[in-house]
């Protein structure tokens, strides 16, 4: 089938963000659909278990996401290019995401630069609480050294 925010499936429909995912998925008897967990949780849909790389059956939620990042090869993805499909962790959610930011290393507007490191620097140190209570899992303790450090190599 492929990859990307929107593939050619054999059959079915698809419906464009969480909204129509879900509305396609009410109205279809026996439809099925991915969602994003709080969307989920918010809306009270109800959700499945699935299988993970280690073979166990998992649900959604802050643990198996957070072990899916935790247990993911960060050390050798380049600039934490990495797609955390399928972890290895036992109990890693096998369908977790992550958001990147792009950022220039020599941009044009040094300050601008600077003011967003400092959002993403509050975001990790004070923003953590409000991620959970939004159903986002905070990255862990040991990436968020990793990525600090590779700021202050490569965004100067």
């Amino acid at each position: 089938v492929g990859e990307g925010t929107s593939v050619q499936w054999p059959g079915g429909v698809g419906g464009k963000g969480n909204e129509g995912v879900a509305s396609y998925v009410k109205q279809i008897k026996g439809g099925i659909g991915y969602v994003e967990l709080a969307y989920a949780l918010q809306n009270q849909m109800p959700y499945a278990s699935l299988q993970n790389a280690a073979g166990n059956f998992v649900q959604p939620n802050a643990e198996t996401f957070a072990e899916a990042a935790a247990s993911a090869d960060w050390a050798n993805a380049k600039d934490f290019n990495l797609v955390i499909t399928n972890a290895p962790g036992a109990n890693a959610w096998p369908i977790t995401a992550t958001n990147f930011m792009l950022m220039y290393k020599q941009p044009k507007d040094a300050k601008r630069s600077a003011d967003t490191l400092a959002f993403f620097k509050w975001a990790f140190e004070s923003g953590q609480a409000q991620a959970n209570e939004l159903h986002y899992v905070p990255l862990p303790p040991e990436l968020v050294k990793q990525i600090e450090g590779y700021w202050a190599s490569e965004f100067k």
